[in-house]
């Protein structure tokens, strides 16, 4: 099976490759600039804007998971801001355009969004079917809002594209947890050390995560049901609260405290780290209907058991 992955140099598209080249798949990466190499994985230049000699990976291929976009693991300052809107909305429109050209286009177009989509509540799970999409929730910071339209225009512009041979499936993925460099769980498991895993603003904020092997096997069963395609949550089944989740880690790590956070604490480590607060402080309670119903039978369905399971496991390097 060949795979074209846009933006597949970053955390998740280092994990995706690893497994897919495991298994023998051609794995063909399309990225703006010079990456490492990666045993299996060929890299395809591409601006994420126009149309290029990229698009003939495109025909002809299998699968198109794109994961083109600007961490949102930055301080949202305009250009930042300008840099996470124009990287989604653009790459997924020139890769729409890419397939509907295609002679051969690919039987499933898979598309990265986000959980960060759903409103920010505490009182019931957000599921595809009755899960309250944010934007207008009363007592939170204005500027999250930006969040939930980038998310609505990201899919939008796979929902417009002309592509009538290609299934489309939008992946609203939660906290992506892996031992990969650059992502969620290295950051978390380092604070934690250091003693800073505390809750933070009280902890009552859930969290939806994924480990990474489920994350691989549900886009695998993606990819193989034709019945599936529009949104879909890629989340564990057990979101918790944010100190439930740190407490959780600690345990597995063996560290026996965690200083807590206030919210002007977390202001000012999120300064530090570059980073911004609505990652700690929105409570993204977020569930997997869709798959749960279609059965999909997760392999690490709770967080205490994934957090053993990733500690077990080495940190990765890049390159």
């Amino acid at each position: 099976m060949k795979v074209v992955i846009p933006g597949g140099t970053g955390h998740l598209g280092r994990v995706l490759s690893r497994r897919l080249v495991e298994r023998g798949d051609e794995v063909v990466v399309l990225t703006r600039r010079d990456a490492p190499a990666e045993p299996g994985v060929r890299h395809v230049r591409w601006d994420g804007r126009a149309a290029g000699p990229w698009t003939a990976e495109v025909d002809g291929s299998d699968v198109v998971l794109n994961l083109a976009g600007r961490s949102v693991n930055c301080r949202y300052t305009r250009a930042n801001l300008r840099e996470m809107w124009n990287s989604r909305i653009d790459s997924a429109r020139v890769v729409g355009g890419a397939i509907e050209h295609a002679a051969r286009p690919p039987r499933v177009w898979l598309q990265m969004s986000t959980a960060t989509i759903y409103a920010h509540r505490y009182d019931a799970p957000n599921d595809e079917t009755t899960g309250v999409l944010g934007g207008g929730e009363p007592d939170v910071p204005a500027y999250w809002a930006y969040s939930v339209d980038l998310a609505r225009a990201w899919e939008r512009e796979q929902e417009v594209a002309a592509t009538p041979r290609t299934r489309k499936v939008a992946l609203r993925t939660a906290m992506v947890m892996s031992p990969e460099p650059g992502g969620a769980f290295a950051m978390l498991l380092r604070l934690t050390r250091l003693g800073l895993g505390g809750p933070v603003a009280g902890g009552a904020q859930y969290l939806s995560w994924i480990h990474e092997d489920d994350l691989i096997r549900a886009i695998d069963f993606l990819v193989g049901r034709d019945d599936l395609s529009g949104p879909v949550n890629l989340a564990a089944p057990e979101p918790l609260p944010y100190k439930d989740f740190l407490r959780a880690l600690r345990a597995a790590a063996g560290v026996p405290f965690g200083l807590p956070a206030t919210r002007w604490m977390a202001e000012l480590g999120a300064f530090a780290l570059r980073s911004d607060t609505e990652l700690l402080l929105k409570s993204r309670r977020v569930v997997p209907g869709r798959l749960l119903d279609a059965g999909f039978v997760f392999g690490h369905p709770e967080w205490p058991a994934a957090a053993e399971d990733l500690l077990k496991r080495p940190l990765r390097t890049v390159g």
